[in-house]
């Protein structure tokens, strides 16, 4: 599923992470790339430690966690913790890859299967030219382009890329959800679930068919958590 999340940080916080980002210790995002990604990986990405890193990690991740059409779509076990790149230069792009099935969490000592991807847009799309995150699925390539504050999610197991900028600069935060359930499908059909749902609350209020579907959600998540 792939499915765009509105203003998932405020535009305060899109300023103070790009003030924090203005003298930020850039270095190579290769070292963060497995061997077949790396070939294709051409761009700056922060160190985990430094300040800049952690403290917009932090506004990501408590972004996340008040979402509720974050938790929805991603239904999050863990989450692996967000780091920032730019793109723009002698850096200007990420060729076509798949992102490695799980890594390793060095914040939490932890391994995390990369179920859904995001991406947090930290630039708005009239700073930069070129930059498009593309996203391959069964059927077309989608090219997004967000403003900054908005995020997007899409399967971990997608090809995809960020071509080439050619103007400016593209910042942007990057992470990885191990959900609690694990099937892609599944995520979807809950979603879709919980999404007509929350309408039927919307209009009938708390009535006994809104409640026994709810039950049904919750014994369907039940039944395809993973432990």
């Amino acid at each position: 599923m792939l499915l765009q999340i509105p203003d998932l940080l405020t535009a305060p916080q899109v300023a103070h992470a790009r003030r924090l980002l203005a003298d930020a210790p850039w270095q190579h995002g290769i070292q963060t790339a497995g061997r077949q990604a790396a070939v294709a990986k051409n761009n700056l990405q922060l160190p985990l430690g430094c300040e800049a890193s952690q403290t917009i990690s932090r506004a990501v991740v408590e972004a996340v966690e008040r979402s509720a059409l974050m938790l929805t779509a991603t239904l999050p076990r863990r989450i692996y913790a967000p780091r920032v790149n730019r793109y723009g230069g002698d850096w200007p792009s990420y060729g076509e890859h798949v992102d490695n099935a799980v890594r390793f969490d060095p914040e939490t000592g932890e391994q995390v299967r990369t179920d859904i991807s995001c991406t947090v847009f930290l630039s708005d799309p009239d700073e930069y030219d070129g930059g498009e995150l593309q996203v391959r699925d069964t059927f077309a390539s989608h090219g997004i382009k967000l403003p900054a504050g908005h995020a997007v999610i899409y399967p971990g197991t997608s090809v995809h890329q960020v071509t080439a900028v050619t103007r400016g600069c593209r910042l942007a935060c990057f992470f990885w959800i191990e959900s609690l359930v694990r099937s892609a499908e599944q995520r979807r059909l809950l979603f879709d679930f919980d999404m007509a749902l929350m309408h039927l609350r919307d209009t009938h209020g708390e009535d006994a068919h809104t409640v026994a579907l709810s039950g049904t959600y919750h014994n369907l998540l039940r039944m395809w958590a993973g432990h």
